[in-house]
């Protein structure tokens, strides 16, 4: 099965839910990071909050959700877009702790920190949101994001699970949003209804798609409105490294043909490397004299 998303407005159009499967991507972001398991389902819920995030969103805005922590994942970052696409890097790869109570304590791992929320609406400004994290377990601390920075009360459920092999099983996650409108006798249904809901992992491993979810959900008050594939998806290029390597300045650049003899680049989400000789490191020294 693919990977994509589903939105619905539910409960009389009072409620919106978005509702993702993610294994694919998830798999490739721990492929490309050779992640342990513990940062493979921190990283994981990360991805998966952050892509159904993106999904709120339109045109060419783009969305960074950074977790800045004490623990040993030593902080993660995650950019999407509003098309299905999102990547991501953990500080340290290589976490996998177990506890007396949970296989995987994700918690533990990523300790205390903040959450960033900076968003790119193509338009002047670039506005970013911080919130203390309130449990680690990343679903939690997305859904304390929405209602205390943009006032949108919301619940979030992300699961990721890994067999002992270190595969990535299933991956997936939801994001409910109340709306204007929304009556207080809704909200404690909604209340209710989540509370007996399967673990999103126990729903994706049963072969639940994003729609039964949703159902799962609203039972039959609800309107699928559409779908949208998701992806690991790296923009990277060499053009990119150039001009940020350009931002160092003729001092910076000489310094480093001088010490290095070339310069090599690697991208931190899909550890891309870009190889630049000298002559390639001169010419790059000679455009960055004739600038102002």
């Amino acid at each position: 099965m693919k990977d994509y998303l589903a939105k619905a407005y539910a409960f009389e159009g009072t409620v919106r839910i978005y509702a993702a499967r993610t294994t694919t991507l998830v798999y490739e972001a721990q492929q490309i990071h050779d992640l342990w398991p513990t940062a493979t389902v921190a990283l994981g819920r990360l991805l998966t909050g952050s892509v159904i995030m993106g999904a709120m969103y339109q045109d060419d805005q783009e969305l960074t959700i950074r977790v800045d922590s004490d623990g040993p994942i030593d902080g993660m970052v995650a950019t999407t877009n509003a098309q299905g696409g999102v990547r991501g890097y953990v500080g340290n790869p290589h976490v996998f702790m177990q506890s007396e109570t949970q296989s995987l304590p994700i918690a533990q791992a990523i300790g205390n920190g903040k959450l960033h929320v900076t968003k790119d609406l193509k338009v002047r400004d670039i506005f970013t949101g911080s919130v203390d994290l309130t449990s680690g377990e990343i679903a939690e601390d997305f859904a304390y994001y929405f209602t205390a920075s943009e006032q949108i009360p919301s619940a979030v459920a992300l699961g990721v699970s890994v067999d002992e092999d270190n595969t990535v099983l299933h991956a997936g996650g939801f994001i409910l949003q109340r709306m204007p409108g929304c009556k207080e006798e809704t909200v404690k249904e909604i209340e209710n209804r989540l509370n007996h809901l399967p673990a999103v992992s126990e729903m994706l491993k049963k072969g639940y798609t994003p729609e039964d979810i949703i159902r799962e959900i609203a039972r039959e008050d609800h309107q699928m409105l559409h779908t949208m594939d998701l992806a690991y998806h790296c923009d990277c290029n060499r053009e990119k490294f150039e001009q940020g390597l350009l931002s160092l300045g003729k001092a910076q650049l000489k310094e480093l043909l001088e010490k290095d003899g070339g310069i090599e680049t690697v991208c931190h989400f899909c550890m891309t490397k870009y190889q630049f000789d000298k002559n390639q490191v001169r010419r790059l020294i000679e455009i960055s004299g004739k600038q102002p």
